[in-house]
């Protein structure tokens, strides 16, 4: 009799973790994000730059055009994540390096301890009372954790160039930095709500990361795009913070408010207006 019971027991269990790995919430297998291969950037030589200029910009995600790149919230949903969840648990996972906030030459990896510490990640010490007599203080440790959700944009690293090879204007990106605000000691948002960028890293590296996983599409859910595409087609809002420069300024340290952005535009206009200059109509 305990045999019978036992038996039935075991069948009920091995027919129920059976009919749970058949559950596919969906009407197909989705398989071509993740198995897609990273399209190769077409060869370039030295010789064949005729002309380059290094363009810094910034991705707000507050803008409507950049909402896939920010939601969904973290661990949200189970078929795709926001930007920085996917740079996050890569660089947890070990398959990304991060590199240092202090530069943007990739020359000093990071370790998670130090992204966190950065994004605000610490232990306080304050004092407490008691609620009951003698009403004495004691210490109490606050531990404040590192969100994610505190990224507000990202810095966005690349060079624009004329390839004469294949007469074409073209541009490749090098690197990506998310950005959040600097806070003061107590974790207020400083003054002036100033950006400063977590860390950076080797776009080239992220390519494959980003060809993998995939991004909303407002108009069809059955054309999902990825990070890869978005970055490769531009399929994203950003203004120019900084160009090449003798001085190494950026322009917010030469134009303020309105002429800060009007210096912005003229910058891309001149990348525009290079590449129409080259032909004739």
């Amino acid at each position: 009799m305990k045999a019978r019971i036992l038996f039935v027991i075991m069948f009920a269990m091995l027919s129920t973790a059976a009919f749970s790995q058949d559950v596919l919430d969906a009407v197909y297998v989705k398989e071509t994000a993740i198995t897609r291969q990273v399209i190769p950037y077409p060869f370039l030589r030295e010789a064949d730059v005729m002309w380059s200029k290094r363009i810094w910009r910034v991705i707000d995600l507050q803008e409507k055009i950049n909402l896939p790149l920010k939601y969904p919230s973290s661990k949200q949903t189970k078929d795709r994540k926001n930007l920085m969840d996917v740079v996050m648990d890569a660089i947890s996972e070990g398959s990304l390096t991060p590199y240092s906030f202090e530069d943007d030459e990739f020359t000093k990896p990071l370790t998670v301890k130090e992204i966190e510490g950065r994004g605000g990640s610490r232990t306080d010490t304050v004092k407490m009372q008691r609620p009951d007599p003698p009403y004495d203080e004691y210490d109490t440790i606050i531990a404040r954790e590192f969100s994610r959700d505190k990224v507000i944009g990202f810095r966005v690293k690349e060079d624009w160039f004329f390839d004469k090879q294949r007469s074409v204007i073209d541009v490749r990106i090098i690197g990506l930095a998310p950005l959040i605000y600097a806070v003061d000691e107590t974790g207020a948002v400083r003054e002036g709500n100033i950006k400063i960028p977590l860390f950076w890293i080797y776009y080239p590296e992220a390519r494959r990361l980003f060809a993998n996983s995939e991004v909303f599409n407002r108009e069809n859910d059955a054309e999902r795009r990825t990070f890869d595409d978005i970055f490769q087609k531009r399929l994203f809002g950003s203004y120019v913070y900084k160009e090449s420069n003798v001085y190494d300024r950026r322009i917010e340290d030469y134009k303020q408010g309105l002429s800060a952005l009007l210096e912005s535009e003229r910058i891309k206009l001149d990348i525009t207006n290079f590449e129409h200059d080259m032909w004739e109509f």
